[in-house]
């Protein structure tokens, strides 16, 4: 049983001990050993030092090699990121703060964002993960919405490799165990095995929460005078340079970076959530800021500078878990679950009252001021005295050189059907969906509580998780997406071909997409064909974005993915949100009525480049990626989206890795029957085995495998028209086989062998 929070103050643990003041408080000229341990270069320092006019000591040094990470201040994309569409009259919260927010109707909006824990799962992927999960939910509930949905998005090496399985199934059960506990469901996401990630495995993790609009919290600590809070767990050594870790390119020594990896609690997070909830909209509480990366000096310095002011912080206050813990030690710690709030002084009382109904601690540790400083004591003792403008502004942007690598014009410039094709076309199909990253991820979602709260209406497994948002009939539609093997072969095409994907699979519901967060997972941007590929990704996001009408609302860069001198694939991971006004029009993607009919909507082409096909085939990755047009991608999601608010689609799938083929398997084994189709009217009158396998696997964009009644046929046929998208009759729903004329022939038993045996 717990112990109140007064009388876990009163362990030896909690006691407030002086802190060691040993530490010189001022260095001289630090060593380049020293810069180095905390991600600064010696022209960073020099600029920072000048234009203190004095030398760093020790602790101010930490907290500027913090503040001035890559992960923190983001030097080397922050003017790329400028570009970004970021407004739209729905958005209420662009970037800038804890997460994006936007408004879903009936007084209320979504606030979510998405963000990496690679480095620190790379290490220790349970831990890695789980505290992921913790940081992304916190940003959320910081702003005062409930998070009622967790997704992921996850890399690694090949499966059959004993440490990727390892790295796997850790961060899977971290992501599990963290969220089950906390009771938020993880109602999506996605997982890809490549060879790129052997080194640097990828975790995402998204949380999606909903706040009416007048409680909608922000990070603005304004007004001297008011209270600085520290709310949650006692800090103690875990973390300490959590942000330089995620600066930093991983080595052979990666095991030493343990100390650097957070450890979580997911109960004691789920007290500080209910908490902070209740909290939200009090008329005297000011601001609340997550501590993440760089810990407590990273939030107070943030928050007060948000709020156009300066803060004074006393460590001595710091309640804390471990003995003779430094200054450096207490304000560079990134330990989970706590909260820091900036309070009106008439306010003290109530939200004390409120931490320890909870039965947390709120402990006053600084005051807000108006000198623009900030300032750390230890007691009477000013140990470190920094301007904020030169903490969060003063980093100096970095404009790196960019070259398209020429190894990356060779792939692109190979024909992507010049192979002789090794399976007809059935065991192709089989070996697709028995594939890691095309077969059933059932052996992911049964470890998830995706139904926690009751109000999952479609969960994982198909194209974008619904969840409902109140009493009534409005729903969220919820995805991540990406693929590295298009942004490999040409990053700008490949971080379209995300949005826009991730876009299919929100209408595929019924939804109206509203707007995306993202996270852009790189190597080492010092490379030019890195920086090189970074810069087009991000054009290829806003071109997308533009012309789908969705705006950016928030993200995550994650750079320095690269070991050993060996980067992963450039890897542009996308999290979208829709809305569906009505959840009784939502669409499924399984065939639901034997004798519907099937059409693809949507165009035609023999597009292997890029491909999992290609992948599986012939162990390549080379030729043009897959075309898109933007003008008719737009048109064709349309399209889909009048047909399902028009009641005539029984069934909509986006149509993605493995092309027709693996798409109507998918929808049959979803919807528990068979189908028959035909393909010998679609494209060359030439009909190979390359154009056959280009047909039926190749990842063309921009379509949607559909089912209606018969009797709709002519009314979506007129849709299609009057939208100006192509549409192809496919065939018909029913029986126990999946059929396509001449080609394929495989029961549906035997599909769905293959399918569940994908990740066993």
């Amino acid at each position: 049983m717990r112990g109140g929070a007064a009388e876990r103050r009163g362990d030896v643990r909690h006691s407030r001990i002086a802190l060691t003041t040993a530490t010189p408080l001022e260095v001289a000229d630090p060593s380049q050993e020293d810069l180095a341990a905390v991600a600064l270069t010696r022209e960073e320092y020099t600029v920072a030092s000048r234009a203190l006019g004095r030398h760093l000591n020790r602790l101010e040094l930490g907290i500027l090699g913090a503040a001035w990470s890559e992960h923190c201040s983001y030097k080397s994309s922050k003017a790329l990121l400028r570009g970004l569409p970021t407004h739209a009259p729905w958005v209420l919260q662009g970037p800038g703060e804890n997460a994006g927010a936007v408004d879903i109707g009936g007084g209320l909006a979504c606030v979510f964002k998405i963000e990496s824990h690679n480095h620190p799962s790379a290490v220790e992927p349970y831990q890695g993960a789980a505290t992921g999960v913790g940081g992304i939910l916190r940003d959320v509930f910081t702003m005062g919405a409930r998070p009622i949905a967790i997704l992921d998005s996850l890399r690694f090496g090949p499966l059959e490799d004993p440490r990727q399985r390892h790295l796997f199934d850790g961060v899977v059960a971290g992501i599990g165990g963290y969220g089950n506990c906390v009771g938020v469901p993880t109602v999506g996401g996605e997982v890809y095995f490549d060879a790129s990630y052997s080194n640097n495995c990828v975790v995402n993790a998204m949380c999606a929460g909903v706040v009416e609009h007048a409680n909608l919290t922000r990070s603005r600590g304004a007004g001297a005078g008011n209270l600085v809070i520290l709310a949650g767990a006692d800090t103690g050594r875990d973390g300490i340079q959590g942000a330089t870790f995620a600066s930093v390119e991983l080595d052979a020594d990666g095991d030493d970076r343990r100390p650097a990896v957070q450890v979580g609690n997911p109960f004691l997070e789920k007290c500080l959530l209910e908490a902070c909830l209740e909290l939200a909209g009090h008329p005297g509480v000011v601001a609340m800021q997550d501590l993440g990366a760089a810990g407590l000096s990273g939030s107070a310095a943030e928050i007060a500078h948000r709020g156009a002011s300066g803060v004074e912080i006393d460590v001595a206050r710091i309640p804390r878990r471990e003995v003779g813990m430094t200054p450096y030690d207490v304000m560079l710690s990134e330990s989970q679950e706590r909260m820091l709030l900036v309070v009106e002084r008439g306010g003290l009382g109530d939200v004390r009252a409120v931490f320890e109904r909870w039965d947390l601690h709120a402990d006053v540790i600084g005051v807000i001021t108006g000198d623009g400083r900030f300032i750390v004591r230890d007691g009477a003792e000013r140990v470190s005295d920094l301007p904020l403008d030169l903490l969060i502004d003063g980093t100096p942007e970095r404009r790196l050189a960019s070259a398209r690598s020429p190894s990356r014009s060779d792939l692109a410039d190979q024909d992507a059907m010049d192979f002789v094709a090794p399976w007809n076309a059935e065991n192709a199909l089989l070996r697709l969906l028995a594939s890691p990253n095309i077969g059933s991820r059932r052996p992911i979602f049964r470890r998830y509580d995706h139904q926690v709260g009751d109000e999952t209406i479609v969960g994982p497994g198909g194209d974008a998780a619904l969840v409902r948002v109140d009493a009534g009939a409005r729903a969220l539609a919820l995805t991540t997406d990406g693929n590295s093997r298009y942004t490999a072969l040409d990053p700008r095409r490949g971080a379209m071909i995300a949005v826009c994907e991730a876009a299919r699979n929100v209408v595929a519901t019924g939804a109206r997409p509203l707007a995306v967060t993202n996270c852009l997972n790189f190597g080492n941007p010092d490379k030019p064909d890195v920086y090189w590929e970074l810069q087009e990704a991000v054009t290829g996001i806003t071109e997308a974005c533009e012309a789908l009408g969705v705006p950016v609302v928030s993200g995550n860069v994650s750079l320095y993915n690269d070991t050993a001198g060996s980067s992963i694939d450039p890897t542009v991971v996308i999290g979208m949100v829709g809305v569906l006004d009505d959840v009784a029009e939502h669409c499924r993607p399984g065939f639901a009525v034997d004798n519907d009919l099937v059409a693809l909507i949507g165009p035609v082409e023999a597009e292997l480049g890029g491909s999992e096909y290609q992948r599986l085939a012939f162990g390549v990755n080379a030729g043009a990626r897959p075309a898109l047009d933007l003008a008719l991608e737009k048109r064709v999601q349309d399209c889909i989206t009048d047909a399902i608010h028009s009641g005539l689609l029984r069934s909509a799938h986006d149509c993605a890795e493995g092309g027709i083929a693996v798409a109507l398997a998918e929808s049959c084994l979803i919807g528990g029957r068979g189908a028959r189709a035909r393909i010998d009217e679609f494209g060359s009158h030439v009909q190979n085995a390359s154009w056959e396998a280009g047909i039926l696997f190749g990842e063309c964009q921009s379509r949607f495998v559909v089912s209606f009644a018969r009797e709709h046929l002519m009314r979506l046929q007129e849709l299609a028209v009057r939208h100006d998208v192509p549409f192809r009759g496919l065939g018909a729903t029913g029986g126990d086989r999946i059929s396509i004329t001449g080609r394929i022939d495989v029961r549906l038993g035997q599909a769905r062998e293959a399918y569940e045996s994908a990740l066993a």
